[in-house]
C-alpha cells in the first residue's frame, strides 16, 4: 500500500491527527499484510507518534489547575497541579487521607473505647 504524504504528519500536526495516524498504523501492523521492511518502517513511525502524543498529554496535564475551594465571594481557588515531584504512592495516600477527613460541617466518625469491649 502507497503511502501519501498526506498519511504522515508532519511536525507541526495536531495531537488528533498524529494519534489517528497511530491508529492506522497500528492497524496495518495487525492484519499482518506488510512485508518485514514495511512493518519496520510503519512500527518506527509509530513509536515516534506514541513519544509524540504522551508528550503532548504531559503538557496538557502540567497545564490542568487543581480545584482547592471557594473563597468568601464563592470564587474558585485553583492551584497549578504539580504531578512531577509526586510519585504513585503519594497520590494514593493523598487521594486516601482526602477521602477519609470529614466534611465541614459532619459530625465526627465515633471511637470505639477499648473499655467498651
Amino acid at each position: 500500500m502507497p503511502e501519501s504524504s498526506s498519511d504522515q504528519p508532519d511536525a507541526e500536526s495536531s495531537f488528533e491527527q498524529a494519534l489517528q495516524r497511530l491508529q492506522v498504523i497500528v492497524q496495518e501492523l495487525e492484519q499482518g499484510e506488510l512485508g518485514l521492511d514495511q512493518a519496520l518502517e510503519r512500527y518506527e513511525e509509530g513509536v515516534k507518534l506514541l513519544r509524540r502524543c504522551h508528550g503532548v498529554l504531559q503538557q496538557a496535564e502540567r497545564r490542568i489547575e487543581l480545584l482547592s475551594g471557594v473563597d468568601a465571594e464563592g470564587r474558585p481557588i485553583s492551584q497549578p497541579l504539580d504531578d512531577a515531584a509526586t510519585t504513585l504512592e503519594e497520590k494514593a495516600e493523598q487521594r486516601s487521607r482526602r477521602r477519609s477527613s470529614p466534611r465541614p460541617g459532619s459530625a465526627p466518625p465515633e471511637r470505639l473505647d477499648p473499655d467498651d469491649q
